[in-house]
């Protein structure tokens, strides 16, 4: 158990990125790293875990994971954990399989466990050998009876005939980006379909981007190395392609792998140059609408393009990418960030988003959207995409239908036919896996998992349901995407269940500070590390509804917790004001279950402002399939008509309090929030909204004094409105958030930042802060700061000689010099060596605690002490902050065998601040027999 404590930088590490790799080809890790099954590798005198070790010194140092196997590339960013703090997102070794994580003032201590993560699930070992009695096993789940079927089913082909090409047009630069990324597509489209006609645009997610035919090589690079080929993730919607172009739809899908090969070291992991990506291919469609002889010969062979009625489709960061672009479409970005800056000649209708990221929290609020939730994702594991969804709530005028449709049995790549083993060019997988046996949901051939084809051809289905309610108009299919409860028939045997905000939903009983819940609930925080005032702890399940984002605690996301036994005690949630019902028919509840459960029945009541009070009805909810492995506390939606409020005389201008009364057994429920509903879509018009950017500034230190810099910020659009706004406070663990009314062209927030500067050498010392919306505003760079560089060469560091020629029994002893002080830590290495000119020291010869302490178990018989760990062993040293020496110290034993003078030899070394190893001076131990 490691923890981890800050000395000068900020409370959170995030994103300590650099302007390239952090693996040089010269600067590996350690050969000493814990190989798989390993009991782990020490950081001075701390034992790390399985598959863990600290690299480097000084600016260099570096914590790293390494995997036994290839990580693949996927969507959900790569996370180190401590205990439940999140100390930042690592970047990848070329290897794929390590994973390394900029220090800089953290430092390592006994007590907190280390955890790398991706999208909420572990990776590490502790993870995988723990991942199924984490959570005990739930019962399994009862199959409930099909939902009925909509009368208007979308996934049928329609009338027209369907015609394919690609065009590739010259690279474009983005900001951020250092290599021009592509400009290709795949355009499906109807073939004599006439007028102009919709256009829905496809990206899809990161994953590898080149791989060798005929092997199974494959790697996430840009551009694509010799010998390689791009792998052709744009190809991999063409089924919804098809569907859609047959419905009279003008489909592109358009290829991201420049963005997916560079994205590491980006701030916003490629959100803004996805966005950029997005709008430069719609400017292009633009032009050939207004010039058409002037189009690619795919483009000539369809149909016209109406651009004022468009339709994004992103599968994971490509979600996250057309959602920021249709957020770049109605509110621009600053110039200086974004790849496009030309007029916007297009209108988003809406959003579909596949099992998206969304790392931002910033969901574009007046642009309809449906969130494909995959029960089975592996890669995106917490379903974050959630948020798309939750994270609108009251923000703009909610007018915009957001919908989650949660896919039982669905995986995370199926949806891609490209990222699918047996139907793609490139070698895929399966990103659900299961490391310890069958899952009871999710193994494929399993009842509830679905075939690659029938997740395509939900995928389909659904995304021809979101062109023809958000660009057609269509409020037949509605049923199908607001949590009405209704399938349809194209999709297969799929479940596909929904719930939805927005449309005509009023506000009506939100959790949050001005809501009081009295009797047998509480009020609980959706993300706090404090059990106590946490829904759901990361012990009992995940629930999609309460993904991480930068910081725990995080104000602002509140739910309802209710817990009872027997007949429950009702639970009253009542706000601070009474809230109007009129011209609502139903009360619409989203209420989360533990998953597999079956029968939970609640009675719902509401009281006015004058005390008069109507039961609604009574409700029953039903859990999830789940397992231990999935996001499966997550709401349905249940209606109970007003009518009875209605005919007890209730004034639905004045209602003032909600009452839920569980019946049955002991359970648990979680309300989520509770709406006016009525049927029907109106039209989402955009509000005038204020929005915020946040920068990076670099400065350098400087060698004396105090300067003050501030955190870059740019509001830009109309009106005014409300951010949150989060600042970690510098040496400790805390993070300070406020609320902040910003309005465009004003300096509302600031953040001061004092840079000191000295002549020794230190970290660079980076100050975060990020923000979210509130309401009346949009966020694009959610996060940003000022990050002040160290200016001050690293010490020189000298080894020499204590005792180098000892009697056993005693130690060898080096002595490690700096020429000054630093203002950090200074570590460093010596790589032991094979003794080819005598008898070298063994395992046997030294002191079996000290053994142990520097490399764990050591299995006789005896080895050299150069081959104690495979590939290597190297003894660590470090010069601790503000002090010129340390000493690298072996005890030796008495063996009480004779034998002649055994000898130690080893090479020492350290890494400049460009990563590239420093050799120092090398060393010759001899141990004399006592005799």
């Amino acid at each position: 158990m490691i923890r981890v404590t800050r000395g000068v930088t900020t409370a959170v590490a995030l994103l300590a990125l650099t302007a390239a790799s952090p693996w040089p080809a010269s600067a590996q890790p350690s050969p000493g790293a814990p190989r798989a099954g390993s009991s782990g590798s020490r950081s001075g005198d701390l034992a790390l875990p399985e598959d863990w070790q600290v690299i480097g010194e000084g600016a260099g140092r570096q914590l790293v994971w390494t995997s036994p196997e290839r990580v693949p590339a996927g969507d959900a960013r790569i996370e180190f954990h401590a205990g439940e703090r999140l100390l930042g997102r690592p970047l990848p070794r070329p290897d794929g399989r390590s994973f390394a994580l900029s220090l800089g003032g953290l430092r390592l201590e006994e007590g907190m466990e280390l955890r790398a993560t991706a999208g909420g699930r572990r990776l590490d070992a502790a993870g995988r050998t723990g991942a199924a009695r984490e959570r005990p096993p739930a019962p399994a789940a009862v199959p409930e009876a099909p939902l009925p079927a909509n009368p208007v089913d979308p996934g049928v082909p329609g009338p027209y005939r369907t015609v394919r090409g690609e065009y590739a047009l010259p690279s474009v630069r983005l900001p951020g980006l250092p290599q021009p990324v592509e400009m290709r597509a795949t355009v499906v489209g109807p073939a004599g379909a006439p007028g102009g006609r919709p256009v829905a645009l496809f990206l899809h997610g990161r994953h590898d981007t080149c791989y060798t035919p005929g092997t199974e090589d494959v790697r996430i690079t840009w551009p694509c190395p010799a010998g390689t080929r791009p792998i052709p993730s744009e190809q991999g919607y063409l089924r919804a392609q098809r569907l859609l172009a047959s419905q009279g739809y003008v489909t592109v899908s358009i290829a991201a792998n420049g963005v997916n090969g560079q994205d590491g070291n980006v701030e916003d992991a490629g959100a803004q140059a996805r966005s950029s990506l997005v709008r430069l291919h719609l400017a292009r469609w633009a032009d050939w609408s207004a010039h058409r002889a002037s189009a690619p010969a795919a483009v000539r062979k369809t149909a016209p393009a109406d651009l004022s009625r468009v339709l994004l489709v992103g599968h994971s960061r490509g979600g996250e990418g057309v959602n920021r672009a249709a957020l770049d479409s109605l509110n621009p970005p600053p110039a200086a960030q974004d790849g496009y800056r030309g007029p916007v000649r297009w209108k988003i209708r809406g959003n579909v988003l596949i099992g998206p990221t969304v790392f931002g929290q910033n969901p574009a609020p007046d642009v309809p959207s449906t969130t494909i939730l995959p029960g089975c994702d592996g890669d995106v594991s917490d379903l974050q995409g959630q948020i798309y969804v939750d994270g609108t709530r009251g923000v703009s005028r909610g007018t915009a239908l957001h919908s989650a449709a949660y896919v039982v049995g669905a995986n995370h790549n199926f949806f891609n036919s490209e990222w699918t083993p047996g139907q793609a060019k490139a070698p895929a997988i399966d990103d659900f896996s299961s490391d310890d046996g069958i899952d009871p949901v999710c193994s494929p051939g399993t009842a509830t998992r679905l075939t690659a084809t029938q997740q395509q051809a939900v995928g389909a289905a659904y995304i021809a349901t979101s062109a023809r309610l958000f660009v057609g108009g269509d409020d037949a299919v509605r049923p199908l995407l607001d949590g009405t409860g209704r399938r349809a028939p194209s999709a297969g045997p799929a479940r596909v269940l929904t719930h939805a905000v927005g449309a005509h939903r009023t506000p009506a009983f939100l959790p949050g500070p001005s809501v009081a819940v009295s009797g047998g609930g509480r009020q609980c925080a959706q993300i706090d590390p404090d059990a106590a005032r946490a829904c759901l702890s990361p012990e009992e399940g995940w629930s999609p509804h309460f993904a991480f984002w930068e910081t725990s605690p995080e104000p602002g996301r509140d739910a309802v917790a209710m817990t009872w036994t027997g007949r429950g005690s009702p639970v009253t949630v009542r706000p601070a004001r009474p809230v109007s019902l009129t011209g609502a028919k139903s009360l619409a509840l989203r209420v989360i279950v533990p998953p597999n459960s079956t029968g939970t029945e609640l009675d719902v009541a509401v009281t006015d402002a004058s005390g008069r009070r109507a039961r609604l009805g009574r409700a029953r909810v039903d859990g999830l399939p789940g397992s231990p492995r999935t996001a499966a506390y997550w709401s349905r939606e249940i209606r109970v008509p007003l009518a009875a409020a209605a005919r007890a005389g209730l004034d639905p201008k004045r209602i003032g309090a909600l009452e839920l009364t569980p019946r049955g057994g002991a359970g648990r429920a979680w309300l989520m929030d509770a709406w006016g509903w009525r049927p029907g879509t109106p039209a989402a018009v955009p509000a005038p909204l204020a929005r915020v950017d946040i920068g990076r500034l670099t400065v350098a230190e400087g060698d004396s004094g105090v300067r003050t810099y501030r955190v870059p910020v740019t509001v830009s659009g109309r009106g005014s409105g409300q951010v949150r706004l989060f600042v970690p406070v510098p040496g400790t663990e805390q993070v300070t958030s406020r609320t902040v009314t910003v309005r465009p062209g004003r300096h509302d927030i600031d953040v001061p930042v004092e840079v000191r500067g000295n002549t020794r050498y230190g970290y660079d010392v980076t100050h975060d802060a990020f923000v979210k919306a509130v309401r009346g505003a949009v966020v694009g760079a959610h996060r940003g700061g000022v990050t002040a560089r160290n200016d001050d060469a690293m010490p020189a560091v000298r080894l020499t000689p204590v005792a180098d020629d000892v009697t056993e029994g005693s130690a060898l002893v080096w002595r490690v010099t700096l020429s000054e002080p630093a203002d950090v830590e200074i570590s460093g290495g010596l790589l032991l060596e094979p003794v080819t000119d005598g008898p070298e020291l063994a395992t046997t010869d030294v002191d079996r605690a000290w053994l142990e302490a520097q490399f764990g178990e050591v299995t006789q018989p005896a080895r050299p002490l150069s081959a104690t760990l495979e590939g290597g062993t190297r003894l660590w040293f470090s010069v601790p902050a503000g002090r010129t020496t340390a000493e690298v110290t072996v005890p030796t034993a008495r063996d009480g065998v004779v034998e002649p003078t055994e000898l130690l030899r080893g090479s020492s070394y350290t890494y400049d601040e460009s990563w590239e190893p420093v050799p120092g001076p090398r060393i010759t131990g001899r141990v004399r027999d006592a005799a």
